[in-house]
């Protein structure tokens, strides 16, 4: 006797394809340019971006010089494009860091809990309890100006963010019924948390690490027009902007276009960070 398959109903369980949104996409298009210009500076750039020209001081944008020049003649467009560089490397050395140290301590804490989980919220609760912003220039003013101590600055900071997001799920997912079983099945307490907790404990921090990238560029370039951050002439874009300060009546576009790059950067991170939040959402 034949079995008769309904095509209503392979259809009905057919699972869904998720396609990726186009937020995601257009995030990740932007970062891959944005990519380009870091790793190949040299392609999109005609000039040096710290040699000065004195014969082309503060001259407006045009088909040589499309983003204008600064007050030492050098030409603003390539000191936009070699800045992508420095940005980036910003973005990923104030993040990077902070998301290893505190998605891996979240989740020992909030597996082990007791006295270490206590200890480590002590010492969270006293960082947090100055303002970021704060603490980090603090922090950079007694190690000095300069990308490094900016780097150390952030991580001493920005890993409570990732401690208490994982924590906080290695804390909701460890009495779920996978854990269980595997503690059943005799498995080692660390081959449950690395195997099989933390995996599923670590997406809201990947999707808050998108996020904190943005604001880690927006960091550097605070500092940076502060004199805390990267140091002349170093084409990074917040120096860029604190440069052409004195000149925003007389040459907008010496501050206007690095600020432009600043604006981009921090959206595309953001779209990314809200498409991996929607891709990497449970769904029923």
């Amino acid at each position: 006797m034949t079995t008769m398959h309904s095509p209503v109903l392979e259809v009905a369980v057919r699972p869904r394809r998720r396609w990726p949104k186009p937020t995601l996409l257009i995030g990740l298009t932007l970062l891959l340019l944005l990519l380009v210009a870091a790793l190949f500076p040299q392609l999109l750039a005609r000039f040096s971006p710290t040699d000065f020209d004195y014969e082309a001081i503060l001259k407006g944008p045009s088909l040589k010089h499309p983003f204008g020049t600064d007050n030492f003649g050098r030409d603003v467009f390539s000191r936009v494009v070699y800045g992508t560089r420095i940005d980036l490397q910003i973005a990923v050395f104030t993040t990077l860091f902070p998301f290893i140290f505190g998605t891996l301590l979240g989740a020992l804490t909030g597996f082990l809990g007791r006295w270490s989980d206590a200890i480590v919220g002590r010492i969270a609760d006293l960082v947090v309890v100055f303002p970021f912003l704060v603490l980090v220039i603090a922090i950079v003013a007694v190690l000095g100006p300069g990308l490094t101590n900016l780097y150390i600055a952030v991580s001493a900071v920005g890993w409570v963010s990732y401690w208490r997001l994982t924590r906080g799920e290695v804390l909701a997912q460890k009495g779920a019924e996978y854990a269980q079983a595997a503690r059943v099945l005799g498995y080692s307490p660390s081959r449950v948390l690395l195997r099989h907790l933390l995996p599923n404990a670590v997406t809201p921090a990947i999707v808050y690490l998108m996020t904190d990238m943005s604001l880690g560029i927006l960091l550097g370039a605070s500092l940076g027009y502060l004199g805390l951050g990267a140091q002349p002439p170093t084409p990074e874009w917040g120096v860029m902007v604190a440069d052409g300060k004195n000149f925003m009546a007389t040459a907008w576009w010496i501050s206007t276009f690095p600020g432009l790059a600043l604006t981009l950067a921090g959206v595309t991170f953001s779209l990314i960070g809200d498409g991996l939040a929607d891709a990497l959402r449970p769904r029923a």
